[in-house]
This record gives structure tokens, sequence and C-alpha cells, in this order.
């Protein structure tokens, strides 16, 4: 039987997400994420197409490492200006049975206080659809506005990180028992005091002494999704990611990071099996591969190569305006404080490569050339089946090339190929999030550092 692909779809409450310039081709409706309407529509279509989950990404600063200045990101529409994504899930949620919702929060900004009992609550409304994409975040400009005076050094956002989901565990998974949650109306009992607990947490980070705000909802912890690729982050998804969200740009990188991830987890102690990988894919679809050749070369024309160097730029803490090739070359062979995954992946690819900055332009397009397939849908089809085999990943995280147009034709296009050659799902399966991507129950496998937590 042929290994089933899940789907994700990648969207930002904002007007582009990394497609910079698209917003100016006359389909998109990056306008629309103001409207309510927008968002239950596409809920409903993804639906449709038998989606796993909707991912939402968010960031908490601007875009201001180009020409240390935020401009470019003001003037390109660059996750500016940006609302927060989980208001719009309730709404969502009401309008579909199926669909999940994961929502991104970081674990440098956020307190895991204040964090579970929002999770908890998004999971209670949406009847154990929620998931949580977990971020250290990586823009000095909201590292200023959250009262630092500079970024939390990269690897230590990850060992807070590491506390921040053990306060979690312990508020999610320990602080109410099951059966706390009476009723009892003729006693006047709501709720057992007996079977509430402190958990007492005092760390390096964190210190929380008192209970869970909300009862046990029905997946208790949402299901994890993590996106990191350095090497730290890597290390960081082994022990905790369910779902691990990945931006590699060839075949090659993402084996990579998948089987390195999957070895890591069972070292922890972990069924490697049972993390899914979902790398990031923009599909250009239409009815024959030479109108989507020009369809993509048509959008090829509305991409702006200076917003995609601010964008570039942000992720990697470099600032791209700032050197020449050979200056470029020698700051990528350091370690930035940034996304450090794409700084060593410009290393890795071409150890001595003189990288123009047009050439960095060019690669990252539409937030990486490499995760643009361009066909018939046939030929999406092919080569979603051929890079799931060859990689081991289990499913994808689409990304539009213009909002609203694009995830449409893929839906009509290429999922009822996918259906017929068996490798996406039909109908759902019941039960929560967890229960539809892994069959095994709503809650944290045995061997999940949520499942095996404990209070003093």
């Amino acid at each position: 039987m042929s290994k089933r692909i899940g789907l994700n779809f990648i969207e930002k409450n904002c007007p582009t997400v990394d497609n910079i310039g698209l917003w100016t081709h006359p389909d998109s409706r990056a306008s629309d994420y103001k409207e309510l309407s927008y968002w239950t529509e596409l809920a409903q279509l993804l639906e449709r197409g038998k989606f796993d989950a909707i991912f939402f990404a968010d960031a908490l600063g601007t875009f201001s490492t180009y020409k240390n200045s935020r401009d470019t990101a003001v003037s390109e529409g660059m996750s500016l200006p940006i609302n927060d994504p989980s208001y719009l899930i309730p709404a969502m949620a009401a309008v579909t049975e199926h669909l999940g919702f994961a929502v991104t929060s970081s674990i440098t900004y956020d307190h895991p206080y204040a964090l579970a009992r929002k999770m908890s609550t998004l999971d209670h409304l949406t009847n154990g659809r929620i998931g949580w994409n977990i971020v250290t975040s990586n823009l000095n400009s909201a590292a200023l506005n959250f009262s630092l005076t500079e970024q939390m050094e990269h690897d230590t956002r990850y060992d807070r990180g590491d506390e921040f989901l053990n306060v979690c565990y312990k508020l999610w998974q320990c602080s109410w028992e099951s059966d706390a949650v009476v009723r009892d109306r003729i006693n006047r009992v709501y709720t057992d005091p007996a079977k509430i607990h402190e958990i007492r947490h005092e760390g390096t980070f964190f210190k929380v002494p008192g209970i869970h705000l909300c009862e046990p909802s029905p997946q208790r912890t949402p299901v994890l999704f993590q996106a990191g690729s350095s090497t730290r982050g890597r290390q960081f998804a082994a022990q905790h990611a369910e779902c691990i969200f990945l931006n590699a740009m060839t075949v090659e990188e993402t084996r990579f990071l998948v089987q390195d991830i999957r070895n890591q987890a069972e070292a922890a102690g972990r069924d490697p099996q049972q993390l899914r990988f979902f790398p990031r894919f923009v599909p250009v679809v239409a009815p024959t591969e030479v109108e989507a050749k020009a369809k993509f070369a048509e959008y090829v024309r509305y991409v702006s190569t200076e917003g995609t160097l601010a964008l570039l730029s942000s992720w990697s803490g470099i600032d791209l305006s700032a050197y020449t090739p050979d200056e470029l070359l020698a700051y990528i062979r350091k370690k930035s404080n940034g996304s450090q995954y794409i700084a060593d992946y410009l290393r890795r690819v071409d150890e001595g490569k003189r990288w123009t900055t047009e050439e960095l332009a060019e690669l990252y397009a539409f937030g990486g050339a490499g995760n643009v397939t361009v066909g018939s849908p046939q030929q999406i089809a092919d080569y979603m089946e051929a890079f799931v085999e060859s990689t081991g990943v289990d499913g994808f995280n689409l990304a539009y090339a213009v909002r609203g147009k694009s995830i449409g034709e893929f839906i009509d296009g290429v999922v009822p190929e996918l259906q017929r050659r068996g490798r996406i799902q039909t109908s759902y399966k019941p039960g929560t999030l967890r229960d539809k991507l892994f069959n095994h129950g709503p809650h944290t496998p045995s061997d999940h550092p949520a499942s095996q937590v404990r209070i003093d």
C-alpha cells in the first residue's frame, strides 16, 4: 500500500508570506487578510481538499536587517501590517468539522503560564483540532520591543525553550486530573479541589508555582510542530516535536534532515517513525506543462528582488546590502545569530562559491526556488510521490505563489489526481488532530516527554 501523503497549507495574517512582490499580481487577494470571510472561505476550501491542517506562520517584529532599515519590508508588505492569527481559528473551526489549525507562538517572547491557557482554550473551542508551531523567533526588532537590549543568543533561546515546554507539559498533563470537573449540582461542587495540583516549578528561566487555569482539553497537549533546522533546532525537534516543518532546498538536504532528526529522536527514547515531516512546497499548476511554465514565467516578473533580499537578510541575520561577494562569502562562513540553518546551508551547498546578492535573491524567490514545482496536475503529483519516496517525508506544507488563486488550482487539479492514486485521503478519520495524524488517540504517546513529565 502506498504511503499516505499529508497536506498542510501555510498562511500568514498579513499581505504576503514569502512570495515577496506577488501581492501586486492582479489575481492576488493580498489585502483580504483583514476580512473574516476570506479565512472562513479558505477553511472550507481546505476541508473540501481534505487538507490535514492550516499552518499559521507569524512574526513579532519587523524585517529590518537589510540596510539596517524596515523601509523595504514596509514598502513590500512583508509581514507588515500583520495581525494575530490565533483570533481567526475559532471562526474557521466553526465552519469546518475536521480541518486542523497549527498556530505559531514564540518560546522566546511568550510565557508558558499564559501560552498554556491560550492553547487549551483553542483546543476546547476546536474540539481538539489545535497544534502549536514552536518557534524561538529570530528578529532583532522583536527583541528590542520585548524590552531586551539585543536578541538572546541562538542556543540560549532553545535552552529557554526546553524549560518552557517542561512548564507547559506540567500545566497541561499534571495540574488537573481527568475527573477533576464533576459538575455536581446537588452538592454545589463544579470542580473537586483535591484533584487540581500546583505544579511548583522553579527553574533557570521560569518560576510557576500554581495550577493550570483550564480544565483538560481534548488533547491536553496540542500537536507540537517545530520548524528550526539548525543543529540546536534539530536537537530540540528530536526531543519535543511531533511534526517538523522543513524548508530545505534539495532532495539531499531534506533526506539528511529527516534522517538526522529521526536518529536523534530514537536516541532520546522516542519512536522515530512517529515523527511527521512536512517540507515547504510551492506548486504552480496549469492543465499542461506549457501553460504552467508560461504562468510561472509571468509570476517571476512580479517577484521583488529587493524584497527577497530583505527577507533573506532577516532570516539569516546578514545584511546582504553591506557586502561585496568576497566579503559576503567570508561572513557566510561565520555563524550568525539569526536563522543559523540558512547560513549553514549556504556554506554546505558550495563552500567556495562567491555568492552575489542577485544570485541569492533568485535562489530564495518564493521563499526558496528549490521548493517550487511547475507543471500539469499529473506532473505535480509525480513529483510529490517521488519526493516522498526519496526523502522519507510524510507530506507537504503548501505555500502559494498568488494568494487565493494558487491553492484553488491545486485543490481542483492536483488533489483529485493524488486521490485517484490513493495517495491522499478522500475522507477524514474521526477524532482530534492527533488522532487524524497519528492514529494513536488524542494524547501524546507514552515515549513523548509530555507523557513522562511529573510534578514534585
